[in-house]
């Protein structure tokens, strides 16, 4: 990895941070993608670090949210799934609140989605959110104190907000933090009070008007690990083909809709056309810093809160589950004064490490309670920066009756993965990541990598432990 450029390290940067919802690793030009258009976002690559080894804590929206702002694991935060946690968010240790403390001016714009409260938060000066899941066309926006209409495309009307806040965080002589928490590129739907999905009107990916149809001749990339629906992978455990039909066949009853089996071509499509609106928003905001002066002294990270499936594993419509497509995470951050620019960074990181990294770049205490790590050392080329191995969990969540046996404990290092299925462990999964990039091979069984096998079952108890505070 280059050197940083020299250059006057400022101790007090201004921090953004983006999160994009279900955004995959591989969802964008600077990471491949044959064709989607993301100027704003290969501008980060390019004047920027890429990480190629993100993983997250938790492949789910609620839980691995509360890891980003609290640096903690679900089993200490105690956000383990999507149920409704209004009143517990409101009493997270979270990063906002150690930078508010420390002399940041504070912003949040976005979806908080751990439960259905649209209120601040402790730690924020300035709040702009909506209940729940939020939707995607004239959303009910709370601000200024109250809930109230709007009229627009929501990831639109959440840059302005953040625009609003620049603008006024510019005037004042403290360093500030943004989060932007955008509600693109998750489906509509319907939430009920409770936290609760109402599917009965299914789910929707809505791109903004500018941008319907722009990709609809595109072809659609498949992985070699997509499956139609029905069939399985050679050496497959074959859980995550049973549990894709049970979501099926329970949500189906349910809500009498048909699930989008296999992840179709149309949806792939719309998601990359709602994409858009987020480059668009993120080109606003950087142009809003170049005018100020301030963007080369303004930390600017962009991640999501997990991945998400199209058909890969016989999954569909789906992101909680143990292998790539749900686990990585794109991963970019700009800052000229310490971060070179068009490197990409091979260190192995997890979105736990999110929190402290922000309080290390700020020169903010990181406190006891924080168990991530911050990536700093990574991004600056020192060398052995970055994990030996990054734990995953999952323990099932009331919002979707068929993640009743869907639990499991993984352990993730540069080369290889075993997941331990909780209800399941007889079968248990192993891949060699560098033979088998696709994990089309369930290995444990196989002799010659039984020391490592039980190598990565020592350590993910002890990680599994750790990670409960035990």
């Amino acid at each position: 990895m280059a050197a940083a450029p020299a250059a006057l390290v400022t101790p007090r940067p201004n921090i953004i941070l983006i999160v994009v919802d279900d955004m995959r690793f591989d969802e964008f030009g600077a990471a491949g993608h044959p064709w989607l258009e993301t100027p704003n976002i290969d501008r980060l690559a390019r004047e920027g670090a890429m990480f190629t080894q993100m993983v997250h804590a938790i492949p789910l929206c609620s839980p691995n949210r509360a890891t980003i702002l609290t640096g903690q694991y679900p089993a200490r935060h105690g956000v383990t799934g999507n149920e409704a946690r209004s009143e517990l968010s409101h009493r997270l240790a979270t990063f906002p609140r150690a930078l508010q403390g420390g002399g940041y001016r504070t912003g949040f714009v976005g979806k908080w989605h751990m439960g259905n409260d649209p209120t601040p938060r402790p730690g924020f000066d300035y709040w702009v959110s909506f209940p729940g899941q939020g939707t995607i066309i004239d959303p009910p926006l709370y601000e200024n104190g109250a809930l109230t209409p709007t009229k627009g495309y929501v990831t639109d009307l959440l840059t302005d907000r953040a625009l609003t806040f620049l603008d006024s965080a510019a005037r004042q002589p403290q360093p500030f933090f943004l989060y932007v928490a955008h509600k693109a590129i998750h489906p509509d739907i319907e939430q009920r009070n409770d936290g609760s999905l109402d599917l009965a009107k299914g789910s929707r990916f809505i791109p903004a008007p500018r941008h319907a149809g722009r990709y609809a001749d595109k072809p659609v990339p498949r992985r070699p690990n997509y499956l139609p629906p029905g069939k399985v992978l050679p050496g497959d455990s074959q859980v995550s083909a049973m549990l894709t039909r049970k979501y099926a066949a329970e949500t189906g009853k349910k809500y009498g809709v048909e699930i989008d089996a296999s992840t179709s071509d149309a949806t792939v499509r719309s998601r990359a056309e709602m994409l858009l609106s987020i480059d668009d928003g993120l080109g606003r905001i950087l142009a809003r810093l170049e005018n100020d002066g301030l963007l080369d002294n303004t930390v600017i990270i962009l991640t999501s809160d997990n991945g998400y499936f199209y058909g890969e594993h016989g999954l569909s419509v789906e992101r909680r589950m143990p292998y790539e497509e749900g686990i990585k995470s794109p991963l970019l951050v700009r800052f000229p004064p310490r971060v070179a620019s068009g490197v990409k960074v091979d260190a192995l990181v997890s979105s736990v490490d999110i929190a402290p990294t922000i309080l290390d770049f700020a020169g903010v205490g990181i406190g006891t309670q924080v168990q991530g790590r911050s990536f700093v050392p990574a991004l600056t080329g020192r060398d052995g920066a970055g994990r030996a191995d990054a734990y995953v969990e999952y323990n099932g969540d009331e919002v979707f009756d068929w993640t009743d046996d869907a639990s499991y404990r993984a352990i993730r290092t540069r080369r290889y993965k075993l997941i331990h299925w909780v209800q399941h462990p007889e079968r248990d999964e192993f891949y060699d990541l560098e033979v088998d990039p696709y994990e089309m091979t369930n290995r444990i069984a196989e002799p010659r990598y039984r020391s490592t096998v039980v190598t990565l079952e020592r350590r993910l108890k002890d990680a599994s432990a750790a990670a409960a505070g035990l």
